[in-house]
């Protein structure tokens, strides 16, 4: 049987562009703008110029490499669902073969980067990340269970450690806070655009939590995390690692969340569920640049 896509068609409708999205570019940069948080509030001095360079193209790679993963494990899902079916892979603009090579090179040479010129410990949790997320997640959890995203959002939730060990070489308390705050942020922004796409999510056989609950009991889901959220957001400043500035722009950022969960879970106005997604990657931005803002004011401008 012959392929609806022709060989040397395919072969000449390759771009530089195609590869590129199979990197998912926006998500990596918002996971290496929470791994330079991590990198920065880890120390009160300076980052070391091959940490901060290396630490970053190294952890990026290795990002890049499971979202590849991540396209070829969900080439069939991807083109039942409008949302992912213009992917290269679904529209045969990028052969399997360069996929599959592309994603090991950039992950071997991403952690391998890692080991010999940030430290072991870095590039061993990163590839757990990776494996985490590009097969655990992917490959089994995305498939099996509707809490898919809770347990495999864990992974995703890994790049401000990334930074933190990246310059301290040592596990931290105040590290893990961010991951916590990272993983109990995933539900309720992943589960927002599941609630949107149910439909699709339904026809291509995946158990994400509207399809197999209902949009009711995800709407109280989102809620009830988001509610979880508020309050490891605001264990930074609980346990001293941040002061008032993060304080009052991570309470003003969790009301606006707040307002939009629980519209979600009223199912208020068509596209409240879309608008909840689009607001929750800009949450995670602006709370962690509050962050940042707020250790260097601690660290610059308040007297000893």
């Amino acid at each position: 049987m012959s392929s609806s896509i022709p060989g040397h068609a395919m072969q000449a409708s390759i771009s530089w562009r195609d590869y590129y999205v199979m990197c998912k570019p926006n998500v990596v940069l918002l996971m290496l703008l929470t791994t330079l948080v991590g990198m920065l509030l880890s120390t009160t001095g300076m980052i070391p110029l091959k940490i901060l360079i290396v630490g970053h193209l190294g952890i990026g790679m290795a990002a890049a490499s499971a979202a590849i993963v991540n396209h070829i494990l969900d080439r069939r899902i991807d083109a039942q669902m409008s949302r992912t079916q213009n992917r290269p892979l679904p529209q045969g603009k990028v052969p399997l073969a360069n996929a599959i090579i592309l994603a090991m090179l950039l992950g071997i040479s991403g952690i391998s980067m890692l080991a010999v010129y940030v430290n072991l410990l870095t590039a061993v949790l990163t590839l757990a990340a990776l494996f985490g997320y590009a097969f655990v997640y992917t490959g089994f959890l995305k498939r099996a269970t509707p809490q898919n995203i809770v347990i495999g959002g864990i992974s995703g939730a890994m790049p401000p450690l990334l930074g933190w060990v990246a310059v301290t070489n040592t596990f931290e308390p105040n590290s893990l806070l961010l991951v916590l705050i990272i993983s109990v942020w995933t539900p309720p922004h992943f589960w927002a655009l599941a609630m949107h796409k149910r439909a699709e999510y339904d026809s291509a056989d995946i158990p994400m939590l509207p399809v197999t609950h209902g949009l009711e009991f995800t709407g109280l889901q989102v809620l009830l995390y988001t509610i979880l959220m508020v309050l490891a957001t605001l264990l930074p400043y609980v346990v001293g690692m941040s002061g008032l500035i993060y304080l009052l722009s991570a309470t003003l950022l969790n009301l606006r969340f707040l307002y939009w969960a629980w519209k979600l879970y009223r199912a208020d106005g068509q596209n409240v569920a879309m608008n909840t997604f689009w607001y929750s990657i800009i949450y995670l931005a602006l709370l962690f640049i509050a962050l940042l803002v707020d250790h260097y004011f601690l660290i610059y401008l308040l007297p000893d």
